[in-house]
């Protein structure tokens, strides 16, 4: 099931306020009443056509988003790192976080920005010290994620908070696929029409039940929080104006522009 949020329009009769809702194969919406990570599947009697709303970020992180690095040992490999020997973890800001085709805006303080292209974890209730074969008792969905990062700044602070933080450098979606099964599939990053991370998602050193067993046993999570699970090899510096687009197979595309410069 592909769980969608999204502005609708005026005419649809429904309010102008984010609604959620489900999408089916012919591309139309059924409204839902609530959150349905929260309140579970109330549909209404509305419809929309997927060509009528504007797609947002299919989640509200009213906690946090937690994310792995160095996940993908090639990507350790061009960042001149080790293979970690358990998780590195770290947090974004929950207002990093922004939809498909809303833009990635460049802050006055950095000199490079840019793109990876990862795999995002929805979490469905609260948990704490999840065994690993409990983790998809606590697993609402899958999602697509961008870990934007001003990397003149990682580098700089030798810390991720400030260079990772930054309002917009969250992307997420296009939507939630509840059905989806986390196997070979393909993560791919696309920068302005040329491929810059190609890599089968299998590929990870922690896999999604050793990732939420971890992060539990260090911390509570909550319905909504989202965990980025590490990018592959490709990283690089996207340019004022550009256009970056995630796609893993069976969870869709993630599109985002990037801003101008920052004066």
């Amino acid at each position: 099931m592909r769980i969608v949020r999204f502005s609708p329009p005026e005419s649809a009769g429904i309010g102008t306020d984010p609604h959620f809702g489900v999408l089916n194969d012919s591309d139309q919406i059924l409204v839902l009443r609530g959150d349905p990570i929260y309140s579970g599947i109330a549909p209404t009697e509305t419809t929309l056509a997927l060509s009528q709303v504007r797609l947002l970020a299919p989640v509200i992180p009213r906690s946090k988003v937690v994310c792995v690095g160095k996940n993908y040992a090639d990507h350790a490999a061009e960042m001149n790192s080790e293979v970690p020997k358990e998780p590195v973890i770290f947090l974004k800001p929950n207002t990093s976080v922004i939809g498909p085709n809303d833009t990635i805006q460049w802050p006055r303080m950095a000199d490079r920005v840019d793109f990876e292209g990862e795999l995002a974890i929805i979490i469905g209730r609260i948990c704490k010290d999840v065994p690993r074969e409990k983790v998809s008792d606590v697993i609402y969905g899958y999602t697509i994620a961008n870990d934007v990062t001003a990397r003149n700044l990682q580098k700089s602070d030798g810390q991720w908070s400030r260079a990772k933080g930054f309002d917009t450098f969250c992307p997420l979606g296009p939507w939630i696929e509840t059905d989806f099964i986390p196997g070979s599939q393909q993560l791919e990053t696309i920068l302005d029409g040329a491929v810059k991370q190609s890599e089968p998602i299998s590929s990870m050193i922690f896999k999604i039940s050793e990732i939420v067993e971890f992060i539990t046993s260090v911390m509570t999570l909550l319905p909504g929080d989202v965990i980025i699970t590490g990018t592959p090899a490709g990283i690089g510096p996207m340019e004022s104006g550009s256009t970056v687009s995630v796609s893993i197979d069976g969870l869709g595309t993630l599109t985002n522009k990037v801003s101008s410069r920052a004066n």
